[in-house]
């Protein structure tokens, strides 16, 4: 009986994620959904679906949840669904407070991704691993680093490299942060992680999590963030400043094997931002060992550093 109830609320969304051509869907926001393509130039396409209401949305997190009994309470409990629907696709869904897609969105959103069942027949040619051939070298990063420092951050924006923009209070970091968005590709699948939102993306298949640090009321936290991002498959993570919160967090993030990963720190150089972001990772992960934390950080982290005297703000190093 479960299974017909929900087999009949996935209506709606089944033209979208059950042809065989279709790798996995995106809803960012009510009344839009993105299909990702197996095999596409353009891997992401949107669609207006206005019967996909928020309501509606919300109605259907809630039922999932209930028929897999699992708790689900966007206001005071746990505001995050994963399950498996029938066909093996996996569910995984947000609602509430910490989804924002837009500034004025304070009430809270909903997004969610349904993936899998419709893996293509493939063997261990699709991925160009053959008796006797080299293994391909796939989204390698440049080792050197150019010797010009504007030459050196368009590199490390068209690689892929994580980039940790630095500087005081007032010296443009989340302006500056904008404007690199503007130069990712359009077609780029954008996750933001906030403690408020003011990142301005201009991709249009993004998401906004917001983790307030004054007005957080249910049990949403940055472990639970850190699991939810990875399922939404994005291009593109931002994080937000970098605290003794969120610091282990999104190191680990950084880890995951995506490319595009931006965030911001308060520190006055290059050098004194790899200190502050271990030295915050150091307060809830005791276990690193400093010295080793910082070298892994250099190897990993390109730093923009910003410095502000008077109105004049200005890029100080870029390493």
């Amino acid at each position: 009986m479960a299974n017909v109830v929900l087999d009949s609320l996935l209506k709606p969304l089944a033209e979208f994620y059950k042809p065989s051509f279709v790798e996995e869907i995106a809803i960012n926001h009510a009344g839009e959904v993105w299909m990702r393509l197996h095999g596409a130039r353009v891997p992401w396409v949107s669609y207006r679906a206005e019967q996909l209401s928020k309501q509606y949305l919300v109605d259907l997190i809630h039922t999932v949840a209930n028929i897999y009994e699992l708790p689900f309470d966007p206001t005071h409990g746990i505001p995050v669904v994963y399950a498996t629907l029938p066909g093996n696709h996996r569910f995984s869904a947000i609602a509430g407070p910490n989804v924002q897609y837009d500034e004025d969105d304070v009430t809270g959103g909903v997004a969610l991704n349904i993936r899998g069942g419709n893996a293509p027949q493939t063997d261990f040619k699709n991925y160009h691993l053959e008796k006797g051939k080299k293994l391909l070298k796939v989204k390698t990063r440049k080792s050197e680093r150019p010797d010009d420092p504007y030459e050196r951050l368009m590199s490390a924006i068209n690689d892929g490299s994580p980039i940790l923009i630095s500087g005081a209070t007032a010296t443009g970091k989340t302006t500056f942060l904008n404007h690199m968005l503007t130069l990712i590709d359009q077609n780029s699948r954008v996750i933001t992680v906030e403690d408020a939102r003011e990142i301005h993306v201009p991709q249009a298949n993004r998401v906004h999590f917001v983790l307030s640090r004054t007005e957080q009321s249910n049990n949403f936290n940055y472990a639970r963030l850190l699991d939810l991002v990875v399922r939404m498959t994005p291009d593109v993570i931002i994080g937000g400043e970098i605290s003794t919160d969120n610091a282990s967090v999104l190191w680990e993030m950084l880890g995951t094997g995506h490319d595009h990963f931006y965030t911001t720190i308060h520190a006055e150089s290059a050098e004194a931002a790899y200190a502050a972001f271990a030295d915050r990772i150091l307060h809830t992960q005791p276990a690193y060992d400093r010295t080793d934390l910082i070298a892994e950080m250099k190897k990993k982290i390109r730093v923009v550093q910003l410095a502000r005297d008077g109105s004049l703000r200005a890029v100080t190093e870029v390493v």
